[in-house]
């Protein structure tokens, strides 16, 4: 066992910022097309952070013309150039699954304020 913990150990990274569920992240993203390889950059709300060490992962949710998109990264993959912390998010819970059903402007709401608050009537 103390040689897989060793061989983790090496592909583990030490350059990525520190972020929590609620943040809004940029993360850039190695992908082959063909035989060019592009980067590619997805920025959205990280909705949930799973695992730890190498299996690490997060979840990533964005809206692209009107439709939410979730992505799913590997956090120590070679395949991850970097992630930048756009924005701090301030949230209560670990997963926001609960964001999938918010609209635009909701969620928008959240990040601006912590959590949404209902308008009195």
């Amino acid at each position: 066992m103390d040689i897989i913990r060793r061989i983790e150990e090496q592909q583990m990274r030490d350059d990525l910022p520190e972020f929590r569920p609620g943040d809004t992240i940029r993360v850039y993203w190695k992908v082959v097309d063909g035989r060019k390889e592009k980067i590619q950059r997805f920025e959205g709300i990280l909705l949930a952070d799973k695992g730890s060490g190498v299996r690490r992962t997060i979840t990533v949710r964005k809206i692209s013309h009107g439709v939410g998109v979730e992505r799913i990264f590997p956090v120590h993959s070679p395949k991850l150039v970097k992630i930048e912390l756009v924005q701090r998010g301030k949230v209560r819970h670990a997963k926001l699954y609960y964001l999938r059903d918010k609209r635009k402007l909701e969620v928008k709401k959240r990040d601006k304020f912590g959590m949404s608050r209902k308008k009195k009537k």
